[in-house]
């Protein structure tokens, strides 16, 4: 049982205005693993005094002493590796193996890369008789998701550190605790007092508060679309810089000739990552009406071998949900696609068996969806595939691009300068060609409602710069 009862503000450990608490779920055992403090908007206050109090000597400090904090802050995070993993694994479900490689590693390279990516920064140029100067926005308030916690924090906070702003951040009240692990490291290789606060609670609470306050000068936040919505309209009445990354309902298309074994099976895996509870996963995969068949039966087989289990023991790939919200969530959605006719392939809203305890669902594959279907517009957050057959190359791409979402996708064919055209395309922010591996260099981020901003590598660091020109 972890039980935090303090809030990291002003680079001490100080006890809340108030004394509630919000529990923090096994994923696994539905048990209560520990706690942390539900923050009031009177804490944000004494953050974001604290993060605007320290902004002005932080932001004069030279980029290398910036990036040295950041590297220590890496190094720090990889002596706490395994605890990470283990630590994630049980508040989101991911299995240990991948929470090992990606919950934790990711993030550890994220404070590591940012010397690197501060190197490719133009700090100053000269354009004329102008010296433009790229400086830091200010104080950042970061709001971050439950489903890669720690990865999301820290492609908020390791860049804006680097840019030179100062940092109030908010977990995910369903994955708290490894913010606090952050905190603790932060703390640990001394970070100057107010660079970094940390106050845990509630969106409608704490979120809102941040968003709207006014010594706040940016919000990067990503969630929900209709979060985003509400932080965009509480931080339009103070005119703040606002980043978002939403939602997704990526498309992978399989172009005829493709190799279906490869693509229906890195498809399939893709949707699942994380028990899909990953916001870019690829979710609808548009196939050639030719192959529908061989399509269903490879993807059955994919994904009846990815049975869920407990995410500690070495055989599991499909851990549980996050929350038992999120599970009967990600059941109603499998209900409807079966009452709006969709085939049902494998899969359905039943418990796995033997797994009635923890927030577990059955990896599902559905297939002659439409993409009027809701399981075909609306985002699931879970391990459910909707199959969508297509005639004709543009029509493959018409259904690509008829979604309110434009986060990633991917383009799967025997001729990669085809696929490329098709990629070329899809209204997406990100597309992976033949299997392309994430890049977490590569600017990530969507159009439509996946949000606006980027994060990750140097257009990550761009996003905490404002631009001033001197004219000489």
């Amino acid at each position: 049982m972890e039980v935090r009862d303090k809030l990291y503000i002003d680079g001490a450990w100080v006890v809340p205005e108030r004394s509630e608490t919000i529990e923090v779920f096994d994923s696994t055992t539905e048990e209560v693993m520990g706690s942390v403090p539900a923050g009031t908007p009177a804490d944000v206050d004494r953050a974001a005094k604290a993060a605007h109090g320290a902004f002005g000597e932080w932001s004069r400090t030279s980029v290398a002493e910036r990036t040295k904090f950041t590297s220590r802050i890496s190094e720090a995070l990889g002596a706490r590796m395994s605890d990470i993993a283990a630590l994630i694994a049980r508040e989101v479900g991911m299995p240990l193996s991948l929470a090992m490689l990606i919950q934790a590693g990711l993030p550890i390279g994220t404070f590591a890369s940012m010397s690197e990516i501060a190197d490719q920064v133009a700090w100053e140029e000269r354009v004329a008789n102008s010296l433009v100067l790229r400086e830091p926005v200010g104080v950042v308030g970061a709001i971050t998701p439950w489903n890669y916690p720690l990865h999301q924090i820290a492609a908020k906070v390791a860049p804006a550190l680097a840019a030179g702003c100062t940092v109030v951040l908010k977990p995910s009240e369903v994955a708290p605790l490894n913010a606090f692990l952050l905190a603790d490291v932060v703390d640990e290789v001394g970070l100057p007092a107010g660079v970094f606060n940390l106050v845990s609670g509630t969106g409608p609470v704490v979120g809102e508060a941040i968003a709207g306050h006014h010594q706040v000068d940016m919000i990067s936040f990503t969630g929900s679309t209709g979060a985003g919505r509400r932080v965009s309209e509480v931080a339009s009445a103070t005119v703040k810089r606002v980043a978002l990354e939403l939602g997704g309902k990526s498309a992978n298309v399989i172009l005829d000739g493709a190799n279906l074994k490869k693509a229906v099976s890195t498809g399939v895996t893709m949707c699942f990552l994380n028990s899909g509870q990953t916001c870019s996963a690829l979710t609808r995969m548009i196939v050639p009406r030719s192959a529908l068949a061989e399509v269903e039966q490879l993807a059955l087989e994919e994904a009846e071998a990815a049975k869920p289990g407990n995410p500690f023991e070495q055989s599991t790939r499909l851990g549980p949900l996050a929350s038992a919200e999120q599970r009967e969530r990600v059941r109603g959605y499998i209900r409807k696609g079966i009452e709006e006719g969709a085939k049902l392939v494998t899969g359905g809203p039943e418990a796995p068996p033997g797994l009635d305890r923890g927030y577990f669902v059955r990896p599902t594959v559905f297939s002659d969806v439409r993409s009027d279907m809701t399981i075909a517009r609306e985002e699931i957050f879970g391990p459910v595939l909707s199959i969508i057959p297509y005639d004709t190359e543009e029509e493959a791409i018409a259904i690509a691009n008829d979604s309110v979402y434009g986060l990633a996708g991917a383009v799967w064919g025997s001729d990669p300068e085809r696929a490329t055209h098709v990629a070329r395309r899809i209204r997406t922010g990100q597309v992976d060609i033949n299997g392309g591996s994430f890049n977490p260099l590569a600017p990530f981020g969507g159009f439509k409602h996946s949000g606006h901003g980027r994060e990750l590598g140097r257009f990550g660091l761009e996003e905490f710069l404002d631009t001033k020109s001197l004219q000489l």
